[in-house]
């Protein structure tokens, strides 16, 4: 028997919240019908899913195994109906996705070479969406930083670059040419979604502030909230006069990557993959010596 997906979106909804009643009322039906679904769903695959007692509601192992399952199939399913909304308009289109620093001009203008008559659409992401975006189809093709959950992903290597400490202006080492990792011991640290930035090993050992973007970071750390590192290229395209950068000489460098949905075969993905590929080393120039100076330099002059 084929998967039932509304059955399998019942699923999750009542996995995450392991209540009945609260994920009726998300999924907006009644707990009785959400309740029939599942037992529906359990017949159809033949194992129970969920315990039910008096302590509440528990996932059985087979119940574990679906719900990690069902995420990446739910957006697969996302992605189909995304794409045929867009082939039914007449025109072709891919979506590109950027985290911050990262530019893909060069790709773009090499894959317009061969696909002049689609049309690509840039839009930045956020680490803690980059692969979610990827699998429900609302970006075709990902330029990401590790980590990233790779479940249902294609992901291919592109290039590393340095990364740095991002402090205020009247910090002890904003004056540095580099800085260890030691020197910033103690430090407070802004807490980032992203794992990607930060340090092998934390300043401090509770983290302070969440933040979301570089936006975010640039503002907390310029009132004095805390530090942060980011890849030397998002510190090359976004400034803050109370903020200077500082290189860290012995961080892990920053991985980006280009990463795309298992599930996704189309030749005009593939030939925006060999752009993006064959113009790796002019995206990664963007963060380079020479543009890095000028960017440290312009931030000294602001103090």
């Amino acid at each position: 028997m084929d998967l039932d997906l509304r059955k399998l979106r019942y699923f999750v909804a009542v996995a995450d919240r392991l209540h009945f009643g609260r994920a009726a009322d998300d999924l907006h039906i009644a707990q009785p019908v959400l309740s029939r679904q599942i037992r529906a769903l359990e017949q159809d695959l033949g194992t129970p899913l969920l315990i039910r007692d008096s302590h509440g509601v528990a996932l059985t192992d087979a119940g574990r195994q679906l719900l990690t399952d069902a995420g990446p199939l739910l957006a697969s399913a996302d992605a189909v109906r995304r794409r045929v909304t867009v082939a039914a308009r007449g025109s072709q289109r891919l979506m590109v996705g950027f985290r911050a620093g990262i530019t893909a001009t060069a790709a773009v203008r090499e894959f317009a070479i061969r696909h002049p008559d689609v049309i690509v659409d840039v839009q930045r992401i956020e680490s803690d969406d980059q692969a979610a975006m990827l699998l429900d189809g609302r970006i075709d093709v990902g330029y990401v930083r590790l980590p990233i959950d790779e479940t249902g992903l294609r992901v291919t290597p592109l290039y590393t670059e340095p990364r740095v400490a991002v402090l205020p202006a009247g910090h002890r080492f904003a004056g540095k040419q580099q800085i260890t990792e030691a020197d910033l011991a103690g430090e407070p640290l802004l807490w980032h979604p992203d794992t990607s930035t930060q340090p092998t090993k934390r300043p401090h050992p509770n983290a302070g502030y969440l933040v979301r973007g570089v936006d975010e970071t640039l503002e907390h750390v310029a009132a004095g909230r805390g530090i942060s590192f980011l890849a030397r290229s998002t510190a090359v395209f976004y400034s803050h006069p109370e903020v200077r950068y500082v290189p860290v000489t012995d961080l892990a460098p920053d991985q980006v990557c280009l990463a795309v949905a298992a599930s996704r075969t189309s030749p005009v993905v593939n030939d925006f993959l060999a752009a993006a590929h064959a113009t790796a080393e002019i995206t990664a120039e963007c963060g380079n010596d020479e543009m890095w100076q000028l960017a440290s330099g312009a931030a000294s002059q602001h103090g």
